[in-house]
């Protein structure tokens, strides 16, 4: 959890409200030594914000699983 102070988010309120509206992480405000806390109601769909990337395996999935790495690593095992 994110803590700032009572002039930080006066300063900035509305950057500091979307930034727990779109994280779900809840933030604290420490005002003359109390603490008060903002956090969504909703929860917060972190899938949401993955950007799709088709290309990234180029080939067949399934021949990841079939992998040999015996020639690749050298490992001198004492």
């Amino acid at each position: 959890m994110k803590s700032i102070t009572a002039s930080q988010l006066e300063a900035n309120i509305i950057k500091y409200l979307d930034e727990v509206l779109n994280t779900g992480v809840s933030l604290e405000i420490v005002k003359e030594g109390k603490k008060l806390q903002i956090t969504p109601v909703d929860k917060v769909d972190k899938l949401k914000n993955l950007v799709s990337r088709p290309n990234v395996i180029n080939g067949n999935p399934d021949d990841l699983v079939n992998i040999s790495w015996e020639k690749e690593i050298k490992i001198d095992i004492p």
